[in-house]
């Protein structure tokens, strides 16, 4: 049996948090407030996408000219609205998101934990790009390649042999060489039409999903990451994947990319209105004691 005086008292205390006009008890009912809202609103993107974080922010400009930094990204489950699609079997399907083949892929490299807020820290941030094909355990990973990144986009990806300095279809076209340690795309036979798969070196740790920016020159699986721990990036496992790109809403990412800023000037915005409605309040009490 509930405590008739227990009782009382939580009734109280409720009160007093919701009346009350002291400066810090109205602050803490705004804050209580506000955390009421987000939180509401985060169970129902919850709800909608089947992950989280269900928004994320676009922090660079590898996936130009289809995202662009502070484009705040609904990300939903990999499998939710339709079976996740690479660029392969995108162009048979004929399927596209965000202007290209395929689905845009949310996941952690290596399986890395770090924060999923930018500006918060804790490590390697999710990486966002299009997810390319599928690769096997123990074999050498594919590398997709594509020299006109943010100008066009690639009919097709041919597979070429490496010959000394020089790189090679099957029909022994010359499509780009090696000078200085960089590739130079062959200007008489290299176009915006096609892309190209070179065999790497690195032979893959585990099955999984190929993914590159769509800015980007090459993809991202054989390149290694900037945390020496972390080695070389991995063909993505289903585990690691966060989730898809659903839609994007240009600039409004640059509000969690300046989280620190923007709490601040929260904060500061509800001393000040707290302030102005007290003075307000102490000016309508003199009035009344004039009359």
């Amino acid at each position: 049996m509930v405590d008739p005086k227990k009782k009382a008292e939580e009734k109280s205390l409720i009160g007093t948090l919701r009346t009350s006009e002291h400066p810090w008890i109205a602050f803490a009912r705004e804050i209580i407030w506000i955390v009421a809202v987000v939180a509401g609103i985060a169970l129902v993107l919850y709800l909608a996408s089947g992950t989280w974080p269900a928004v994320v922010t676009i922090e660079s400009e590898s996936m130009v000219p289809h995202m662009n930094v502070g484009d705040l990204v609904f990300v939903v489950e990999k499998d939710r609205y339709g079976a996740l699609q690479t660029w392969q079997s995108g162009r048979e399907t004929g399927y596209m998101k965000f202007d290209e083949y395929g689905d845009v892929l949310i996941y952690s490299p290596n399986g890395a934990e770090g924060s999923l807020i930018p500006g918060l820290g804790g490590g390697i941030h999710p990486i966002i790009h299009r997810a390319m094909d599928t690769t096997e355990t123990s074999t050498s990973i594919p590398v997709y390649y594509y020299f006109y990144p943010g100008q066009g986009s690639p009919d097709r990806y041919l597979p070429v042999t490496i010959d000394d300095n020089a790189w090679i279809l099957e029909d022994g076209t010359i499509v780009a060489r090696t000078q200085n340690g960089l590739l130079i795309p062959d200007k008489g036979n290299a176009t915006p039409d096609e892309g190209y798969i070179v065999i790497s070196e690195q032979v893959s740790k585990n099955g999984g999903y190929l993914t590159k920016g769509d800015n980007n020159v090459r993809s991202d699986q054989g390149s290694y990451l900037s945390r020496a721990e972390l080695g070389v990036i991995q063909p993505v496992k289903p585990e690691w994947i966060v989730g898809k790109a659903f839609f994007a809403i240009p600039l409004i990412g640059y509000i969690p990319l300046n989280i620190k800023l923007v709490a601040v000037i929260l904060i500061l915005v509800l001393v000040g209105w707290e302030f102005y409605q007290r003075r307000k309040s102490g000016e309508s009490g003199k009035k009344q004691e004039k009359k």
